[in-house]
């Protein structure tokens, strides 16, 4: 299947490893161009190199109210356009709703919430006909989860965001779409499955609960993103999709 994405210019935010790297990982392999960022100026190097000539690293931080206009200027000068972005952010950091603090709570608003809606917000003014914007959210926009209080407070904030923005921009021809993972086999989900004390005993407890009795693989987030992304999927927007496996319990 052609996805149609072939020298179409994307941003991913928080590519240097994990699903924003997967993703875009993806969407060079079809055809597309990306500039991929990250905070850590080595990782993204890296990572670029390693996607390819049609990979550029940017050093970025999500929080920096700067860089949403930064990013979408150096998609045009270095690839010639601008189609689309995929605002993918590191987990806040877990903890139970007694124990967190207003210090992280601030810090995972700008950087999570306040950094993702002024990339999507600047994008929709950039963007023409046929443009996406795609968030990397979590199975918690539709069930909590526990010891993850900050991510459960402020990722279905961002749902509703997307869907909020997919209605004012859908006019001009512009998709917002959101991306659900839950137990995907990146770095960030084996330090959470560490905190029990037993990684491979918290691992298999989660596997039993998903109907396909284990963990994703980036590369399946990768291709899912890719496919959302893509003018394939161009009758698709203010969607939700949960890429879990089946273990979201609801429709």
């Amino acid at each position: 299947m052609d996805l149609g994405l072939k020298d179409r210019v994307y941003i991913v935010t928080g590519a240097s490893r994990g699903l924003g790297r997967a993703s875009a990982e993806a969407l060079v392999a079809d055809g597309a161009k990306v500039v991929v960022t990250g905070r850590d100026e080595k990782s993204v190097t890296e990572a670029a190199e390693s996607i390819g000539p049609n990979a550029f690293g940017v050093v970025a931080d999500n929080a920096d109210p700067s860089v949403a206009e930064r990013l979408i200027a150096v998609a045009r000068s270095r690839f010639g356009g601008f189609d689309g972005i995929l605002i993918s952010v590191g987990g806040p950091a877990p903890g139970l709703a007694l124990d967190t603090t207003d210090e992280q709570w601030l810090s995972s608003f700008d950087s999570v919430f306040l950094g993702a809606v002024r990339l999507a917000r600047k994008a929709a003014t950039e963007l023409g006909e046929g443009g996406v914007i795609g968030l990397v959210l979590s199975g918690s926009v539709y069930e909590p989860i526990r010891g993850l209080t900050i991510s459960n407070g402020l990722r279905p904030g961002l749902a509703g965001f997307a869907k909020s923005l997919a209605g004012e921009v859908g006019p001009r021809g512009i998709r917002v779409i959101g991306l659900l993972p839950a137990r995907i086999d990146t770095d960030r989900v084996r330090e959470l499955d560490s905190l029990s004390g037993d990684p491979a005993a918290a691992r298999a407890s989660q596997e039993a609960r998903i109907p396909l009795r284990r963990y994703g693989t980036p590369a399946e987030f990768g291709r899912t993103a890719a496919f959302m992304l893509s003018p394939a999927a161009s009758y698709l927007t203010g969607l939700m999709l949960p890429v879990d496996g089946g273990i979201r319990h609801g429709y």
